[in-house]
């Protein structure tokens, strides 16, 4: 999730004796030095690194961003970098690390209306460049002895979240696509370009370090049963399964690899790099565990960062003094127990208690607020449902096709998973009816979400206020299930019920005596969603053509 990991190596601004040999352009009888990169810069492996993953995403991983997005968030970063430079050092420099931040927003950032499958579409590539402005004013104006105090991509897709919203823009998914050969290359292309820089910069013991006091931070989390919602799946991402989509996301991988690795934002000593992992680790899983959408979720994680890089001006005045004989993650062990005899000290036992209790508690309170947090997902709705008559016959089943994007995304909605599927919407049109008829909203609630719960809301109001009760009983004599993306109010994705037969509407008195009945052919799309747990929901009902 965060690209923001593109500022790796160098965030301050690229000296010409840094960059490589220099040339000249001459401009108005002035000779400025021309300096390009060198293939030996740590930031060429972080360049190509994100540079394959734009190439994957736009070939074979389907990201929702186009080329002309991607470039407007690059260019911008690239002008600004040359201009940046010059102004500094009256040289023409490559801006390396202003690429580096432009290409990963690129790669984090996304506005979710942006047309699916249009490579070329130009659609609101001005919140790109914006994003790339402000990354790279943060990084000039907010500086920590003389060099940004914030990892810049990072603060700034971090802001624009917060501010825009979900509504307006995301970032990128948890979950990029089915573990086939493109997510493969993926995965090979950030470990390995990852574990290159990290190692040649020494800071791969900090990645590891993240990774791991992160993945058993979560795994607290996850033990409380913490569901999220997320535009990838059908139904709230729990427990076990939350937690091994997290920690095993490619987007954690390039938070992890590149972005808590900008050795401009990070402190330099070893013990200091390993200590600034662990805490931002425990800042990201606190506050992840309240989180409820895979949005929130997903700014946690990189806000952890944010808050980590605010207050490290503090952190540095406790942790060891860079290359001193303290700072080493051995020697630093035992003098957090014992005093330079060898003996324990009281003050440190103290210290280390101290220490653990809060671990201990901050723990506890994880725990709490995840177990909260999931309580939004449960309920009682099988409950509800037993208590309303609702079978349904098998042998009245229509004929049932599946899309082959639906079998791409989830196997299992095959066969007898479709008609399962088909099975739960008959029930929950059933259910509907008999909402209206026993004026019982508890029904509603238990088979209905989003816009469709709404919509039964206002027509049970309805029949209050009028005293007549309309309910509408379909025979399906054909569905083709189809995949929808998110849309409206539904943040996840849903199946589409692209359904043709007979609809039969039954108009009932305040006494509940039938008065009247019409058929007529009907052609619509169910939308359905395990929105809240297991129990698949009516959403939405959309015109047909809207579902392809």
């Amino acid at each position: 999730m965060a690209d923001t990991v593109i500022d790796v190596p160098a965030s301050a601004p690229e000296a010409p004796v840094e960059t490589g040999p220099a040339h000249a352009i001459r401009i108005r009888g002035t000779a400025y030095p021309v300096v390009l990169p060198k293939l030996s810069d740590p930031r060429m492996v972080v360049a190509a690194t994100t540079i394959s993953l734009h190439v994957l995403g736009q070939l074979g991983l389907h990201f929702q961003v186009s080329v002309p997005q991607i470039l407007a968030a690059m260019l911008t970063a690239f002008v600004l970098g040359v201009a940046i430079t010059f102004r500094e050092t009256k040289s023409f420099v490559w801006p390396g690390s202003a690429l580096l931040t432009g290409s990963g927003i690129a790669l984090i950032l996304r506005v979710p209306d942006t047309p699916l499958h249009d490579h070329w579409t130009s659609h609101k590539w001005y919140v790109f460049a914006g994003v790339s402005v402000l990354a790279l004013l943060i990084k000039q104006l907010v500086q920590y002895r003389g060099h940004p105090l914030f990892n810049p991509s990072n603060v700034a897709l971090v802001l624009t979240f917060l501010v825009l919203g979900s509504s307006r823009v995301a970032p990128l998914d948890f979950w990029w696509a089915p573990l086939n050969g493109w997510m493969i290359a993926a995965y090979a292309i950030i470990v390995v370009g990852g574990t290159v820089v990290t190692r040649r910069m020494h800071l791969f013991a900090m990645t590891v370090t993240f990774w791991v006091a992160f993945s058993l931070g979560l795994s607290v989390v996850a033990r409380s049963g913490h569901c999220i919602t997320a535009n990838w799946a059908f139904a709230p991402v729990c427990g076990s399964e939350f937690w091994r989509v997290v920690v095993t996301s490619p987007e954690l991988f390039i938070f992890m690899y590149f972005m808590i690795t900008d050795p401009k934002t990070v402190p330099t000593g070893r013990v200091g790099r390993v200590l600034f992992a662990l805490l931002t680790a425990a800042t990201c899983v606190l506050l992840m565990a309240p989180q409820t959408t895979e949005f929130g979720s997903k700014v946690a994680l990189l806000g952890g960062l944010t808050l980590m890089c605010a207050i490290r001006p503090l952190l540095d005045r406790f942790f060891p003094v860079p290359g001193s004989a303290g700072d080493g993650l051995r020697r630093f062990a035992a003098q957090l127990t014992h005093n330079a005899e060898g003996r324990l000290s009281g003050a440190r036992i103290a210290r280390v208690a101290g220490a653990t209790l809060v671990a201990v508690a901050a723990s506890v309170g994880v725990l709490a607020v995840g177990r909260s947090a999931s309580h939004a997902f449960a309920g009682d709705t099988e409950d509800v449902i037993g208590r309303v008559p609702h079978a349904i016959n098998p042998a009245t089943f229509p004929a049932i096709t599946v899309e082959q994007g639906v079998l791409d995304w989830n196997h299992s909605i095959a066969g007898s998973g479709a008609q399962a599927v088909v099975l739960t919407l008959a029930e929950n049109l059933e259910l509907e009816n008999q909402a209206l008829l026993r004026n019982d909203p508890k029904i509603l609630v238990a088979v209905d979400h989003g816009d469709r719960l709404d919509a039964m809301n206002l027509l049970l109001e309805e029949a209050r206020t009028s005293g007549t009760t309309v309910v509408r009983r379909y025979r399906l004599d054909h569905v083709n299930v189809t995949l929808i993306v998110p849309f409206g109010r539904q943040d996840g994705l849903s199946l589409g019920l692209q359904s043709t037969g007979t609809l039969t509407r039954e108009t009932y008195d305040s006494a509940g005596h039938l008065q009247r009945s019409t058929d007529e052919p009907f052609a619509t799309t169910f939308v359905l969603r395990r929105a809240t747990g297991g129990r698949w929901l009516n959403v939405a009902e959309l015109p047909i053509t809207s579902a392809s």
